[in-house]
């Protein structure tokens, strides 16, 4: 999914490639240990393992990926263009009139220069795009936690990343995910399109007088 061509301006496009498919990564099985007996009222929940493993953490990542996969052609094809008339301008520079040739190249210019303005634009359009899902997936987890919580009459509920061991009885995710699974099993969206957004503030924006 990664593409070699992009410059600095877009590469934070494939950087959001690599961390989102992260979320649906589990961490590598830990070897075997034995456990206190559990903590009675004493729960554990990985809000990151409920997200990555549940059947909408998935559709999320997928759907990203593609979205992803969309911009990066977007800006490839841009980009080729782009190369292919500074190679045909370098073609011709031997016999070009100094004055068209650094006309021609300052047209280019401004041309790549909006490219990278285009792949910044998406790159922020991506991540947007990203933190408005994984929202709606959240507002759709607090539910299934507070169900379990409940069912499994816990007194306190600890966030699994921030404890080092734990005897696995006491962790509440596995059943989270099947609570969240039968609230919500998709999510249908399309990427965050901010150009828009600004040219309908500048549109409601009254004019200076």
């Amino acid at each position: 999914m990664t593409s070699k061509f992009l410059s600095a301006a877009a590469s934070g496009v494939v950087a959001i490639a690599m961390s989102t498919s992260a979320m649906a990564q589990t961490a590598p099985a830990a070897p075997a240990i034995s456990h206190g007996a559990p903590l009675a009222g004493v729960c554990i929940f990985s809000s990151q393992r409920a997200v990555g493993s549940s059947a909408v953490g998935k559709a999320v990542d997928a759907r990203l990926k593609t979205i992803i996969a969309q911009v990066n052609a977007e800006l490839t094809g841009e980009r080729g263009t782009l190369d292919n008339e500074a190679k045909a301008l370098d073609a011709k520079k031997a016999t070009m009139d100094q004055g068209a040739l650094e006309q021609q190249a300052a047209g280019l210019q401004v041309k790549a220069n909006a490219w990278q303005r285009k792949g910044q634009l998406r790159q922020k359009e991506v991540e947007a795009t990203e933190q408005k899902a994984l929202s709606r997936v959240y507002q759709e987890l607090d539910p299934a936690i507070k169900q379990v919580y409940q069912q499994r009459t816990c007194g306190m509920l600890l966030d699994r990343e921030s404890v080092l061991l734990a005897n696995p009885s006491m962790d509440i995710t596995d059943a989270v995910v099947v609570a969240l699974d039968a609230r919500i099993k998709t999510l249908t969206f399309d990427r965050e399109r901010l150009d828009q957004a600004a040219a309908g503030a500048q549109a409601l924006t009254p004019p200076k007088k």
